[in-house]
């Protein structure tokens, strides 16, 4: 008798995407996305990973035991109201968007799940924090990244992500420009080392890293501050909004 296999379908193939590939190995798992209107990077990304390549993301909604959206906020809302309604299965939303967009997405898509991947997905220990009354259906991949489901409700797992977002973002702002100013004034090394002194011994290596990663993806981490000033519009947010001019200086 032949065993069932789940199917996993990816809406976009990007870094999340190609590493939920490489975390969740299981010959009970198959994995299929779309090359359909990908850019080239993404097109190299899908044809290196182990995935089945349908012609379109409508086909992959309807495959889909699990359909995962890890796109951009940008396009969140748009690929669920393009692709929610062909899905049977779970909708798992791992986008940085407010609950109000998740609130949007849930109209529009049936049996959704709200996701967020806390820590660096290609880290050894990211944690999947996840929100919804089907969220407990998702219980099984913890046997290949560690699930924190957070409540029954739509939104909380968006929520205390933009909560995060707003520390990390701002203060990888900050990081930026306090390097910016050393650097100017010929004391790059004698910062980092001093701030060593209380941060790690690490610290040098992972603040080069955190500065480098935060520019290259200024665009995305500019519209993930944009949904939290959206969604927190009633709190002053100032740092918040200082860090979101921050970065539109490395947009092009």
């Amino acid at each position: 008798m032949s065993r069932a296999i789940m199917i996993i379908g990816f809406i976009g193939f990007g870094k999340v995407s190609q590493n939920l590939v490489g975390i969740i190995r299981s010959d009970d798992i198959d994995f299929i996305t779309s090359k359909e209107n990908r850019s080239p990077e993404t097109i190299e990304n899908i044809e290196m990973a182990d995935v089945e390549v349908l012609d379109t993301f409508k086909e992959v909604a309807c495959r889909s035991d699990i359909l995962i959206s890890a796109t951009s906020p940008k396009n969140a809302l748009a690929n669920a109201k393009d692709y929610g309604k062909y899905a049977k299965g779970i909708y798992l939303d791992l986008n940085n968007i407010s609950p109000d967009t998740t609130s949007k997405i849930n109209e529009v898509a049936d049996n959704l799940v709200d996701g967020a991947i806390i820590g660096k997905i290609d880290s050894d220990n990211p944690i999947l924090y996840l929100s919804g009354k089907n969220a407990s259906k998702l219980q099984f991949l913890n046997d290949f990244i560690q699930i924190k489901i957070i409540s029954d409700n739509v939104g909380d797992a968006s929520k205390l992500k933009l909560l995060r977002s707003a520390y990390t973002k701002t203060l990888s702002a900050l990081l930026i420009e306090s390097a910016e100013i050393a650097k100017s004034n010929g004391f790059e090394d004698e910062f980092f080392d001093m701030l060593s002194l209380t941060e790690g011994d690490d610290f040098k290596q992972k603040a080069l890293s955190r500065i480098s990663n935060t520019i290259s993806g200024s665009k995305r981490k500019s519209e993930e501050l944009e949904e939290i000033i959206d969604y927190f519009d009633e709190n002053e947010l100032v740092m918040v909004k200082a860090a979101l001019e921050k970065l539109s200086q490395y947009q092009p």
